[in-house]
């Protein structure tokens, strides 16, 4: 067994604290497709390709989008202990199979704004229970916006009745596309229930979805909702984008991502997926041409303020770390 080592002279326990945080992001079923592999001058995160879900992320964008957010909180944790992180996206040979390296760039202090966004880390929740049918501010969403903003990337917000509209029908036909794939059933079957250190428990899963509900969304097995009861009937719902597309972009959305989610939480608001539309393609392309065609759908969120809901499982750090090659053990 792999064991965490020190990195950039800090200790193991404080190495271990990062890593910790960097697992805290979102992935598509709680999968965590992220590994790390350790060297006294960086840190590699890589793919697990164990985690790929062939028939719901055919082309893996989401698990990159989720390697993304693990990064982010991982700089948010370095830059917590004092240390200014330096990316490098997609190294190529300097670190085969890696999406990113983390080199030491010098000392940071935080500022106040991060400072905060660290503390959220632990407190970030994928809320799938029907939030309260109270108005997100102005200037939540602006701030919402600017946070992605930071990170590279697009937040639009869907305001326009007849816009959103055609975002629920397309959600809804790669709902229904989905719900008619024996493989996709198959994939969330296995990631939902009983596990022990990833995928989505009962006590996650939210509520059982209905016919009626406005925006489609997957049923985790959840318990049913009381009689009357319905989803909330306005959310709002956003839109991340990347200005291109690729692996790259990918990543960079999925740091944009994880920062819009933290800002979330510290204004007190919830959010969960509704990824079926990206997942599609042509589905995913109909939403793209419907942003104009210069953006690049990433993933859809729906946003508001919801009830406590517990953490989710994660796997323990042993676990994720890859054996150091003879290159890592030169700085």
């Amino acid at each position: 067994m792999t064991e965490v080592t020190e990195v950039f002279g800090l200790a193991v326990d404080v190495v271990t604290d990062m890593l910790t945080a960097a697992t805290l992001a979102p992935s598509l079923h709680n999968t965590q497709p992220w590994r790390f592999r350790l060297a006294p001058d960086r840190i590699e995160l890589h793919p697990d390709a164990a985690r790929v879900l062939p028939a719901t992320d055919p082309e893996h964008r989401e698990l990159r989008l989720s390697c993304g957010a693990a990064l982010y909180n991982l700089r948010l944790a370095l830059r917590r202990h004092g240390v200014r992180p330096l990316v490098t996206l997609m190294p190529g040979a300097d670190a085969p199979g890696a999406l990113a390296t983390i080199r030491r760039g010098g000392h940071d202090v935080l500022d106040a704004e991060t400072r905060e966004l660290a503390k959220a880390v632990p407190a970030r929740r994928t809320n799938r229970k029907p939030f309260r049918d109270v108005p997100v501010p102005v200037r939540h969403r602006h701030a919402l916006v600017r946070a992605a903003e930071r990170e590279r990337s697009w937040l639009h917000v869907v305001t326009d009745r007849d816009e959103r509209a055609r975002l629920q029908r397309l959600v809804a036909t790669a709902h229904h596309i989905q719900s008619g794939n024996a493989d996709v059933r198959t994939e969330l079957a296995e990631w939902t229930g009983t596990r022990t250190d990833d995928g989505i428990p009962t006590t996650s899963a939210g509520v059982r979805p209905e016919p009626q509900d406005e925006w489609a969304l997957r049923d985790f097995q959840a318990r049913q909702r009381p009689p009357g009861k319905d989803y909330e009937s306005d959310p709002l719902v956003v839109v991340l984008c990347s200005y291109y597309e690729g692996p790259l972009a990918e990543l960079q959305a999925g740091q944009a991502l994880q920062r819009v989610l933290l800002t979330a939480t510290t204004l007190g608001l919830s959010a969960s997926f509704m990824s079926q539309v990206i997942e599609v393609r042509p589905v995913r392309e109909e939403l793209r041409r419907a942003l104009g065609g210069s953006l690049e759908p990433q993933t859809v969120l729906r946003i508001g303020y919801g009830s406590l809901v517990p953490a989710s499982p994660r796997r323990p750090v042993h676990e994720l770390l890859l054996e150091p090659t003879a290159a890592s053990h030169t700085p």
